[in-house]
């Protein structure tokens, strides 16, 4: 019977089905222990799938007044990262402006600072939880629920580490991350609990993937929503990539990827199905899905959630929905990162060319909005809301290409967690560390996909850092156009040590905030929460960011 503190651990009962809670009654003191959950008829299968079920879509904060408009779930720190360094701009009335703007608000004794602490610790202990009841040797009927936990609690500390520590494995093994927690930990333990170092964290991340593996040898899953052993081998291409074990990243990479097939250029552009679909193609290995039951979707008109903020072919006059196409709050895309695109690559595509910007009447702005929209009429009136069209996204498009109810159809879409070109590049990536001339062929025959006119050596700028030799840097700028907004942007960055540029000619990064810097930035160093620390004597945190006075020179490309 284990209990830990809300901020270790999550309270038990905010992972729970409805169904499930009213199964068995709790504790006075508020917890269910893990006796009267194995009681209760079908919870194990309730638990596996709380898993999942509050994985997005749901506040931290769960009936509570902090209910923020960049709190909605898993998919809400794919921009928290993602605006910290410099490919996404935090635009016009943006509730991501603390992490844009590496704001104190992201220091130890704020909220923003509990939304990752909270979230992540109380999927883990979601996850723990399933273990717990499923035990050492679980039987056939437990099996695959306790590969979905191992598979599961190996992403969130993979990511944890990633978040937390101040660097990455592959620049220093002994750098600090975050406490393990295990089905195991006691309460007492809980209590003086150091942050594992990179070492001993990517060692559990492992063994919790070795075990997994194991356990889903035989399962078939249903549907895209929960992992598989091909997402427990891409994770391991993840963890070795960071571990820059290159032989075994490449190993990983190439497994994960068997069965899957990348996206057509007509596939990732599709006005229809564009992001929105995990089973458009075959591409996708493991998603989310966010429904038109989710709180994030019901309350407040849906305005917290994803698509606010990043589906925008809706109309603004009328629904009165939407950060993106009404309030005057998006995510653009740097433009630098933008005019490094060719022509000839479909992602250019994705996003609204800067030159709309200088178009002198509303006829040239719709007839140019009719390249990249089904509704440009609708996409005309964003960018009046918006104030500018120029680097607006159309990546991720309305589910099934509905216009007109965003809040319980439009934005109830898929989104990525992990996708075969993530493998391909990893693939490419490790390939290359061992052998260029290898590594450079699987690059070339995945960027051929998204442009038949590449060329190699087109985007291998430094930025600032020479470590990583220009193959890598290929690579990366790859990774930053084909993920963008997926949530790896600021991993990149700390994982390759790389500085972030926003002041340059032209820059469309808000003034005031348009930093160069040689180094990674301090605030992609998040703090773990005073009140955690204040519980477990044994912390260690990182110093609350220092937000850059004023906007650096221009840098000359």
């Amino acid at each position: 019977m284990k209990k830990l503190s809300l901020y270790i651990a999550g309270a038990a009962l905010m992972v729970l089905p409805t169904s499930c809670i009213q199964e068995f009654p709790a504790q006075q003191n508020g917890y269910v222990t893990t006796d009267q959950a194995a009681d209760a008829p079908g919870s194990f299968d309730n638990f596996v799938s709380a898993i999942i079920d509050n994985n997005n879509g749901e506040f931290t904060f769960t009936g509570s007044s902090y209910q923020k408009s960049n709190d909605f779930g898993y998919s809400s720190f794919y921009l928290d990262r993602d605006v910290m360094g410099d490919d996404i701009v935090a635009y016009g009335n943006n509730w991501f402006s603390p992490w844009y703007e590496a704001n104190y608000s992201l220091g130890p004794t704020y909220l923003n600072c509990q939304y990752p602490w909270t979230f992540y610790y109380r999927q883990i202990r979601a996850c723990n939880t399933v273990l717990g009841m499923a035990g050492d040797d679980p039987d056939d009927s437990k099996k695959s629920g306790a590969g979905i936990a191992y598979t599961m609690r190996a992403l969130y500390y993979l990511e944890l580490a990633q978040m937390f520590a101040p660097q990455t494995y592959g620049s220093n093994d002994q750098a600090l991350t975050v406490p393990i927690v295990t089905d195991k930990t006691t309460t007492l333990e809980a209590q003086d609990n150091p942050c594992a170092t990179n070492k001993e964290m990517y060692e559990f991340i492992l063994s919790d993937l070795d075990k997994a593996e194991v356990l889903l040898a035989d399962y078939k899953r249903s549907d895209k929503y929960t992992p598989d052993v091909s997402v427990v081998n891409g994770l391991r291409a993840r963890a070795y990539l960071i571990m820059r074990d290159w032989a075994n990243a490449e190993k990983y990479a190439k497994l994960a990827a068997q069965g899957y097939e990348v996206l057509t250029a007509e596939q990732y552009t599709d006005r229809t199905n564009g992001f929105n679909n995990a089973n458009w193609g075959n591409s996708w290995m493991f998603a989310m899905q966010i429904k038109p039951t989710d709180t994030c979707q019901t309350y407040n008109d849906g305005d917290n959630s994803w698509g606010t903020w990043m589906i925008c072919e809706f109309p603004s006059d009328s629904s009165g929905l939407g950060y993106y196409n009404t309030y005057g709050g998006c995510m653009i895309i740097d433009r630098h990162l933008y005019e490094t695109v060719p022509a000839t690559d479909c992602r250019k595509k994705c996003f609204l060319d800067f030159a709309i910007d200088e178009m002198e009447t509303e006829e040239e702005v719709l007839t140019a909005l009719a390249e990249y929209s089904d509704v440009p009429e609708y996409v005309y009136g964003t960018g009046l809301a918006q104030e500018q069209f120029g680097g607006l996204s159309l990546k991720f498009r309305s589910k099934g290409g509905n216009h007109d109810n965003p809040q319980y159809v439009g934005w109830c879409v898929d989104l990525p967690i992990m996708r075969v070109e993530e493998m391909k590049l990893i693939e490419a990536e490790a390939a290359g560390m061992q052998d260029e001339g290898r590594g450079k062929a699987l690059l070339e025959a995945f960027a051929k996909t998204r442009d038949p006119q590449y060329v190699y050596g087109q985007h291998n700028e430094a930025y600032y850092n020479t470590k990583t030799p220009a193959f890598q840097n290929e690579v990366w700028w790859q990774r930053r156009i084909e993920f963008w907004a997926e949530g790896l942007a600021t991993f990149d960055i700390k994982r390759l040590e790389k500085g972030i540029i926003r002041s340059y000619p032209n820059s469309n990064h808000n003034d005031g905030y348009r930093w160069n810097m040689q180094e990674t930035p301090n605030w992609m160093n998040l703090c773990i929460i005073q009140t955690e620390s204040n519980y477990n004597k044994a912390i260690v945190s990182n110093p609350a960011p220092v937000t850059p006075d004023g906007n650096s020179p221009e840098y000359t490309w």
